[in-house]
């Protein structure tokens, strides 16, 4: 399908996110503009420090917008908001978080924990309802009903992902921001929470905005990558597109990071390090421009036109 044929869920507009004031001001996001459709896993890639998850708090309204707008479905969602709507927003976007352990309240249970977003926005009918709710969502995430007594910390990293997972989905959202939901989890477990997070999308159509530094596991999950650096957007494009034909100087250096399984041939393959001097935009204005197939990429019009060439050769 055609990207102008597919439903627009989130749109950020020229997002801006300012840490600080004067002088001692940050920008940590800057002028970032994507949209997500509905149902797809869009992941958000870059090095530590690029914004990713700056941008994820953003759409959760936890970081303030200094500049620009999120809508989601088809309303402004950034800024000032009413009672009714902020709660509409906090029950249909929800957000798992990188450390399972900081996320989640040490002094309570497991059934409240899960049980926290119910009691909040009453979305059950009576007790009996909750704690079918509950149960149910427990036996989905691969837990079990006597886990549902104990404490956080009796459980393992890859435990409470799952409860974090439990916790998100319970709450029947449309919108699900990941994270690097997997980054602190041993590697075997990672493919279990990766497996567990397609099927809740195909079971219940969720969308994901999937944030992660590491390419290598994006690439099995997503529908399109989005390349940051430094708070600005470098690369847009399908994950296999991406793969295939890496653009922006930056996205070839992350790709050429990605272990091979192969001894021999990661100890032989070159690393590419990225230098932004390497760019003159002292006479040309870059800007993110779509080469064709939606693959956007970030450079001056001198920069837009060697891309074209190597892309369509």
């Amino acid at each position: 399908m055609d990207n102008a044929e597919k439903e627009v869920l989130l749109s950020i507009r020229n997002l801006d996110v300012v840490f600080g004031r004067g002088r001692k001001s940050f920008k940590a996001v800057d002028n970032v503009s994507f949209d997500i459709y509905k149902g797809e896993t869009l992941s958000l890639v870059g090095e530590s420090g690029s914004g990713k998850t700056t941008i994820g708090r953003a759409i959760v309204r936890i970081n303030p917008c200094s500049a620009g707008e999120i809508v989601y479905k088809g309303k402004r969602i950034s800024g000032k908001l009413s009672r009714k709507e902020d709660r509409e927003v906090v029950r249909t976007i929800q957000m798992i978080f990188q450390d399972p352990s900081a996320s989640l309240n040490e002094r309570a249970t497991i059934e409240y924990i899960i049980s926290e977003g119910l009691y909040n926005f009453h979305l059950y009918k009576d007790e009996k309802d909750r704690i079918a709710k509950v149960e149910q969502i427990t036996k989905e995430v691969g837990l079990l009903p006597e886990h549902l007594t104990r404490y956080p910390h009796e459980f393992s990293g890859g435990q409470r992902q799952r409860v974090g997972l439990a916790r998100s989905i319970v709450m029947e959202p449309e919108f699900i921001i990941a994270d690097e939901p997997i980054s602190a989890l041993d590697v075997s477990i990672r493919a279990q929470v990766l497996n567990l997070l397609k099927k809740f999308q195909r079971e219940r159509g969720l969308t994901y905005l999937f944030i992660a530094h590491d390419l290598s596991i994006v690439r099995f999950i997503s529908d399109r990558i989005v390349v940051i650096y430094k708070g600005r957007i470098m690369e847009i494009a399908e994950s296999e597109e991406l793969f295939a034909f890496p653009m922006h100087p930056y996205t070839k250096s992350l790709i050429s990071a990605i272990p091979v399984p192969d001894p021999i041939i990661e100890k032989s393959k070159k690393l590419l390090v990225y230098d932004p001097s390497m760019h003159d935009y002292m006479t040309e204005q870059p800007g993110l421009t779509d080469l064709g197939n939606g693959h956007m990429v970030f450079g001056s019009p001198s920069e837009i036109e060697k891309y074209k060439k190597i892309r369509f050769a």
